[in-house]
C-alpha cells in the first residue's frame, strides 16, 4: 500500500502525465453535444493530460491503462469555466484591504483604522469592496468619512464593482483635484456645492489613479498566486479575464514561463492599445500547454448600476435627472469593434443599462454586414435589456456572458434605481435561453464571490442565500440545473472559441476535472448546491489543489 500510494503522488504531482490513468469508480457527470447530461463511472487519460475515453459502468478500457487511481463513488465533474473574472482584481483584493464583508459605514471606517494601524506602509492605502447600498447608507461615503479614521496618509478605495472610487482629503490633494477640476468624459466627479467631496465615478476614477504608486512587480506575482489558490479552491479550472492589461499579461507571461500558471486563462485585454501591444494583429498562439490565450479585446459601452453609472433609456427613478454615462458615442463604439474585428479578434462590450445594451446591439448588426463567420460577439452582462431588444440578441450569433449572482445582490436595488415595471427583461436567463442565445455563466469576480456553485443555486432559484425573495425574484426567468451547469462548463468554453479543448470530458479535451462532496444533480436543492465543497481540482489530469493540503489556503 505505501508503495502504492508513493507512486500515485509521484504520478499526481509530476509536472505532466507521463503515463495513461484509469480513473475509475467514480459518479461522474460531464455535457455533451446539444448540452446533454453525460454520466459516467470512469475516466481514462492520456499522456498529454487529455481525456482519452469515458467509462460506462461494466464498459471496458479501449486500451491499458498504466495506473488505476479509485475514485471511491465520489461525484466528479468537469473543472468549472468562469466565464467573466478579473483575475490579478482578484489576487489584489485579496492582499489588499477587503471591506467587502463590511456591513456598515462604522464597520469600514474600524477596518480602515485597523488596517491603517497594521500597515504603516506603504504610505497610500488601498483597497476595494465598499458598498454603501449594502451599509442601507442611503449616500455615497465621502472624504470627511475616511479623514475621521485616516487623514494623515492617502486612502483610495475602489466600490465593489469597480465603477466608483472613494479617497479622502490627502489623497485628492495629492493627486491635484480641486474645486476647478472637470468630469471627464465617461465619469463624474462627486461634489457638495462646487467642492469634490471623494467619490469618483467610473472615467473619473483615473483623476485619483493616476497618483497612486505602481504596484512592485514581485506584488503582482504574489496576488496572483493569491487569486489562483481562490479558484482553485472553488472548483474553476479556467477564466475568461476581462480587460488585462500589458502589465497583468506579463505577470501571467512570468508565471507561465516559472511553471506557476495552473488555471486556463482566456484573456480580453482592456482596450484596444492593450490588445494591439500584446497580441499585435491576430489572436496569440495558446501558450503553456493551452493555459493562456488572447482570444479578444474587453470595452465598456457604460458604467454599473449601483453607482447609477449604468446608462438608461428613461431617468433613474430615484434620480430623476440623470440617465447614466454613455462611455463612448455611438462612431467611437463602432470604430473600436472594427479595429479588432478586422484583425480576427473576439470583441466584448460591457453592457448594464438598456439604453447601453441597445447600443452595443445596434453596433453587432452594423458590422455584421462587413465582418461575417463565426465572429461570437460578445455581451458582457445584459443585466437590463429593454424586453423588445431581446430577440435581437438571438441575431448575428451574440452570446451572452451573464452573472447569476448579480440577479441576488441587486435586486433591490434596481428596483429602487428603476422600478419593477422596467425590469421585464432584467437578468433574463430563461428568455435567452429560449431564444436560443447562448449563455455563458460567470460571477465577475471580485465583484462577486468566484464560487460557482452559488451561481449555480441562484440561476435555479432566483432567490439569494437568506432565501429571499421567497419564491424567487422573477421565478419565471430560472434555468434548469443542466442549463446552469452548462453555461458554466462547455457553453463558457464555446464563448471564448475553445469548446475543441476546454468546459466538457469528451475524448480529446483537457481533462480538467473535479472531486465535489456531494451530487448536485441528485435531486439536491439550491441551498444544497450552494454548501457544495471542492475537495480535489485537477488540470490535465495532474492534481494541482486538494483540501486540507498545506499548500491549499483558497477561500
Amino acid at each position: 500500500m505505501k508503495k502504492f500510494l508513493a507512486a500515485l503522488a509521484a504520478l499526481l504531482l509530476a509536472p505532466a502525465a507521463l503515463a495513461d490513468v484509469h480513473v475509475d469508480n467514480v459518479n461522474g457527470y460531464t455535457i455533451g453535444e446539444g448540452g446533454r447530461l453525460i454520466r459516467f463511472n470512469g475516466i481514462l487519460i492520456d499522456n498529454a493530460g487529455k481525456v482519452k475515453q469515458l467509462l460506462q459502468r461494466g464498459e471496458r478500457l479501449a486500451g491499458r491503462a498504466d495506473y488505476r487511481i479509485d475514485g471511491r463513488g465520489r461525484t466528479l465533474i468537469p473543472g468549472l469555466f468562469d466565464a467573466h473574472g478579473h483575475v490579478m482584481g482578484l489576487g489584489m483584493g485579496a492582499i489588499q484591504l477587503d471591506l467587502s464583508d463590511t456591513n456598515s459605514l462604522q464597520e469600514a471606517q474600524a477596518k480602515i483604522a485597523a488596517y491603517a494601524a497594521a500597515n504603516p506602509s506603504p504610505r497610500w492605502i488601498i483597497g476595494r469592496g465598499w458598498n454603501q447600498e449594502k451599509w442601507g447608507l442611503g449616500r455615497f461615503p465621502t472624504a470627511a468619512d475616511i479623514d475621521a479614521v485616516v487623514r494623515d496618509r492617502p486612502v483610495w478605495l475602489e466600490r465593489v464593482d469597480g465603477h466608483a472610487g472613494w479617497a479622502n482629503s490627502i489623497a485628492m490633494q495629492e493627486a491635484g483635484v480641486t474645486a476647478a477640476s472637470v468630469s471627464p468624459a465617461g465619469g463624474k466627479i462627486e461634489k457638495t456645492g462646487n467642492q469634490p467631496n471623494g467619490i469618483f465615478i467610473d472615467a473619473a476614477s483615473t483623476l485619483v489613479q493616476k497618483a497612486v504608486p505602481a504596484t512592485l512587480p514581485r506584488t503582482r506575482d504574489q496576488a496572483l498566486q493569491r487569486a489562483q489558490e481562490i479558484l482553485l479552491s472553488n472548483g474553476l479550472t479556467a477564466v475568461a479575464d476581462m480587460g488585462t492589461s500589458a502589465e497583468e499579461w506579463l505577470v501571467l507571461r512570468r508565471a507561465g514561463d516559472e511553471g506557476r500558471l495552473n488555471v486556463r486563462v482566456l484573456s480580453y485585454a482592456s482596450g484596444v492599445e492593450n490588445l494591439l501591444e500584446v497580441a499585435g494583429t491576430h489572436q496569440t498562439p495558446w501558450l503553456y500547454d493551452n493555459r493562456l490565450r488572447m482570444v479578444g479585446v474587453k470595452l465598456y459601452a457604460d458604467g454599473a448600476l449601483g453607482s447609477r453609472g449604468a446608462f438608461l433609456k428613461q431617468p433613474y427613478k430615484d434620480s430623476p435627472k440623470e440617465r447614466g454615462l454613455a462611455f463612448l458615442s455611438d462612431a467611437t463604439l463602432k470604430n473600436l469593434m472594427v479595429r479588432a474585428a478586422m484583425d480576427g479578434f473576439q470583441v466584448a462590450v460591457h453592457a448594464i443599462g438598456d439604453a447601453a445594451n441597445a447600443q452595443v446591439l445596434e453596433g453587432i448588426e452594423e458590422l455584421s454586414d462587413t465582418y461575417k463567420g463565426d465572429r461570437r460577439w460578445r455581451i458582457e452582462h445584459a443585466q437590463i435589456v429593454d424586453p423588445a431588444d431581446l430577440p435581437r440578441f438571438a441575431r448575428n450569433g451574440i452570446i451572452a456572458s451573464m452573472q447569476p449572482v448579480h440577479q441576488t445582490s441587486d435586486w433591490r436595488m434596481a428596483e429602487a434605481r428603476m422600478g419593477a415595471e422596467r425590469l421585464r427583461g432584467a437578468y433574463a436567463w430563461a428568455t435567452m435561453a429560449q431564444n436560443r442565445v447562448p449563455l455563458a455563466f460567470g460571477s465577475d469576480f471580485p465583484v462577486e464571490s468566484p464560487n460557482p456553485f452559488h451561481g449555480l443555486a441562484v440561476a435555479i432559484s432566483r432567490v439569494d442565500p437568506q432565501g429571499q425573495p421567497a419564491g424567487g425574484w422573477m421565478p419565471e426567468q430560472r434555468v434548469s440545473l443542466t442549463q446552469a451547469f452548462s453555461a458554466f462548463t462547455r457553453d463558457a468554453a464555446y464563448a471564448a472559441f475553445a469548446e475543441d479543448r476546454l468546459g466538457s470530458l469528451e475524448r480529446g479535451r483537457m481533462a480538467d476535472f473535479i472531486i465535489i462532496d456531494r451530487d448536485i444533480f441528485n435531486n439536491a436543492t439550491p441551498e444544497q448546491i450552494r454548501g457544495t465543497q471542492v475537495l480535489e481540482t485537477y488540470l490535465g489530469g495532474r492534481r494541482v489543489w486538494q483540501r486540507g493540503s498545506p499548500s491549499s489556503s483558497g477561500r
